[in-house]
Order: structure tokens, then C-alpha cells, then sequence
């Protein structure tokens, strides 16, 4: 855990005029944002309630067109976590012994392209080989990366799973609030010595999820995201994906 994370019982301020007046370190900032990772191995420890209600809280000060606030969330915790992990991964473990299943297991956006093209599909197949190289799994070794990726229906044994959902009424434009909605939250959590990573992997399986947690027909399965104390130990959290240069992405237009 950080050391220096906020204490739980230090005030909570969510008026935006009272906190931009408080004097604020830029280091502990950004190093809130650059220790962001996708962390794949979790100790046990559990989350307190109240922290996880704060990180909420501090989260849903995104911004968000007219202020529509698309979000909804749902925390999974226990029985109602280790059950929809149960499902999900019998499915996962189903579809790999008969293909044809996939077919019932459509996601309600296209998270990623149908069709991949540089660079982008050189950046996914480093990422990629990059986990696995680390694991010693191979390119032939398909029960490992079966198994490998069905860590994501177990939140990679995180004791908080986060379900985020829209309603399906809403545009495209409420999946951009409700990525800085995501941003913020895995951030707060950073800063309180917790570790996240955002998991679009459930997407395929909102058909037993959305009954599970309680959503209504009218809501869209947006991500899930697991949440807590990553373990130090575990190989896979040695895995740090590279960023590219300035140069690459940026265009000064004078």
C-alpha cells in the first residue's frame, strides 16, 4: 500500500470554487496520473466502503456534456462478485470448446476497430506479446492465454468489481464523459495507494451481467473495472506499457 496516500478521515472537498483555492502539489498530481496502470494481480486486502464511496464521489466531478452525468456504477463485492465471476468464466470456458457460441455473446459497441491498421495494430501486438513474453507464454500456447485471459472474469482476483453502464438512449458523446468519469476514478484511486485496471474484456458478456447486477433493459454495458491493492509481488505487475513521444501524436498549429 502507499504510505503516503490521504488518510480516509482527512475532508473530503467537493465544492470545485474552495478546492481550485487550495494550494495543490503538481508532482503528487501527476505522479497520481503517471503511477496509473493496468494492474493484473490483486492481494485480498479488502476496500473499506466509505473509501470506495469517496473515490465515487471524487470521480463524478467529470465533466460531461450539459452536465448529463451519464454513469451509473455498480460495485460487486463477495457472493455477488465471486457468482457473476462463476458465470462468466463457465461462458468464457464454453465458447472456447464450442465457437459457434460467440455468436450469443455481442457487445453493445464496437470498442475496438473491425479492421486494424497501422499503427495501431503494431502498438496492440506489442502490448500483447509484451504481457505474454513476460509470462512465458507463447504464440502456440492457447491454454495459457485462455487462461491468462479469463484472469480478467476473475478482476484478476481484486475483492471490488466495478460494472459501468450508460443508458442506451444516450450518444456517442456520453461514452467520452464517461471515460473522464473512469479517468478520474482510477486517478483518486492511485492517490489513495489502490490500483485499478479498466477491463472492456466483460463487454461480450453484458447478456449475463446486466441481470446479475440489476440493470435495466435501457442500460449499455460500458466497461468493467477491478479495484484494489495490486500485489508486489505477482510477475505480471512488472508489466509497464510504453507511451509515445510528443512528436508522434502532437501538431503545433501557429
Amino acid at each position: 500500500m502507499n504510505d503516503r496516500a490521504p488518510a480516509l478521515d482527512a475532508p473530503l472537498i467537493l465544492d470545485p470554487l474552495q478546492a481550485s483555492a487550495r494550494a495543490i502539489d503538481p508532482v503528487q498530481v501527476e505522479a497520481a496520473i503517471v503511477g496509473r496502470r493496468s494492474v493484473r494481480a490483486f492481494l485480498p486486502t479488502p476496500v473499506p466502503r466509505a473509501l470506495i464511496e469517496r473515490l465515487l464521489r471524487v470521480a463524478a466531478r467529470a465533466p460531461s456534456g450539459t452536465n448529463t452525468q451519464p454513469w451509473k456504477v455498480y460495485v460487486l463485492q463477495g457472493r455477488a462478485r465471486d457468482a457473476l465471476c462463476d458465470q462468466v468464466c463457465a461462458a468464457h470456458d464454453a465458447i472456447r470448446a464450442q465457437p459457434a457460441l460467440a455468436a450469443e455473446y455481442q457487445e453493445a459497441y464496437d470498442y475496438y476497430p473491425s479492421q486494424w491498421v497501422s499503427p495501431y495494430i503494431d502498438r496492440r501486438r506489442e502490448n500483447g506479446w509484451g504481457l505474454y513474453g513476460l509470462l512465458g507464454i507463447g504464440k502456440g500456447d492457447k491454454d495459457k492465454m485462455h487462461a491468462q485471459h479469463q484472469r480478467n472474469f476473475r478482476f484478476f482476483d481484486a475483492p471490488v468489481g466495478l460494472m459501468v453502464t450508460i443508458d442506451t438512449v444516450m450518444g456517442r458523446g456520453s461514452l467520452v464523459d464517461t471515460g473522464m468519469f473512469l479517468q478520474n476514478l482510477m486517478v483518486a484511486a492511485r492517490a489513495h495507494g489502490l490500483d485499478t485496471c479498466p477491463q472492456a474484456a466483460w463487454n461480450h458478456y453484458a447478456r449475463i451481467i446486466l441481470p446479475h447486477i440489476g440493470a435495466s433493459e435501457q442500460e449499455m454495458l460500458v466497461c468493467g473495472m477491478a479495484l484494489g491493492y495490486a500485489d508486489p509481488q505477482a510477475l505480471v505487475n512488472r508489466f509497464v506499457t510504453p507511451r509515445e513521444p510528443l512528436e508522434r501524436f502532437v501538431r503545433w498549429v501557429e
